[in-house]
């Protein structure tokens, strides 16, 4: 994950002439599925992302990040954004207003400055995070008008009741 296994395998197609390099999927991503986009080191952009699927930003953003989907951010990635995303899992620097759907992994040297709301968060040692954190899951409010009624209580032949 993320570069902690950064083999590389070479085959020689002997048809064509040509070689083929190929990066261990561990080393690429963490999370279902290929990368669909990818916002590389020393890339800037400004702007509303929306996707399905997984993106992997490195570079600089300012905007806003919107998906059901996964979001890798890598150890060089400064983000200043409002991220609503299923998964995040974050090594770089984000600032700004983020949602999890499903969770949010902050993996050192992680840094998170703004309010969090997910139903599962993960923070290694070494993250830092400031900021405002909503862990809810499956939460229902209940009703205005919704009442408290009062229960009666059946005690078993086998207990004894004693008064007083």
């Amino acid at each position: 994950m993320w570069g902690q296994d950064n083999r590389e395998e070479t085959s020689s197609n002997e048809q064509e002439g040509k070689e083929v390099t190929k990066v261990a999927a561990s080393s690429i991503t963490e999370g279902p599925g290929d990368i669909s986009a990818f916002v590389g080191k020393g890339v800037e952009f400004k702007g509303t992302i929306s996707y399905s699927g997984t993106v992997r930003i490195d570079g600089y953003l300012d905007g806003e990040i919107h998906t059901d989907g996964v979001l890798l951010i890598g150890e060089d990635a400064v983000i200043q954004a409002k991220i609503t995303a299923g998964t995040i899992v974050c090594k770089g620097k984000v600032t700004g207003d983020v949602v999890a759907k499903e969770c949010i992994k902050l993996r050192a040297p992680a840094v998170m400055n703004g309010s969090v709301k997910a139903p599962v968060l993960s923070m290694e040692d070494g993250v830092l995070f400031n900021g405002a954190l909503e862990m809810a899951h499956g939460v229902r409010e209940l009703p205005r008008d919704a009442s408290l009624h009062p229960v009666a209580m059946i005690v078993p032949p086998s207990i004894k009741r004693v008064n007083g």
